[in-house]
């Protein structure tokens, strides 16, 4: 299924191959990581800033991947590829996790460009566990070909 949607994004030119470092990588997990320790912080107090974090941290985490499998987005619809690539690479295990991340990155734009959206404490923290999940999931993947790679979370 992945490959798929993969080469349907290149042959409309919403994706392209691209050639990344580890570090490149590695870099975008761990601002993921600082993403997520700054919700912590938040968390239960500002469920807007909260969910915002989690959610930039599931997306720095899916770009990540994209990266580590030697791809980027090209267009402006970079949030909504991004999601869906993820989605087809982590598999159907984490199928829910995936709908969530499509459902936040609605919500998130729900809240950016539209007045009057609101988040409650349970979607906060319900985004907070999921982009953990998510992130934790991708430097998994990372660690099968760079296993030195070290991250603290410290959640």
């Amino acid at each position: 299924m992945s490959e798929g949607i993969i080469k349907d994004l290149e042959k409309s030119g919403k994706l392209r191959k691209q050639t990344a470092g580890v570090a490149q990588v590695e870099d975008l997990l761990r601002e993921a990581a600082r993403d997520l320790a700054e919700a912590k912080k938040i968390k239960g107090i500002a469920e807007r800033a909260t969910y915002l974090l989690a959610y930039n941290a599931m997306l720095k985490a899916g770009r990540a991947l994209l990266l580590f499998h030697g791809l980027r987005p090209t267009d402006g619809g970079q949030h909504n590829h991004v999601v869906d690539i993820t989605s087809a690479l982590i598999g159907a295990q984490y199928r829910h996790l995936a709908d969530h991340f499509e459902m936040m990155r609605r919500k998130r734009h729900e809240v950016t460009y539209e007045a009057g959206a609101l988040i409650s404490l349970s979607e906060a923290a319900a985004a907070f566990d999921d982009a953990i999940l998510l992130v934790k999931e991708v430097l998994k993947e990372v660690k099968k070909r760079n296993p030195q790679i070290e991250l603290k979370f410290g959640l």
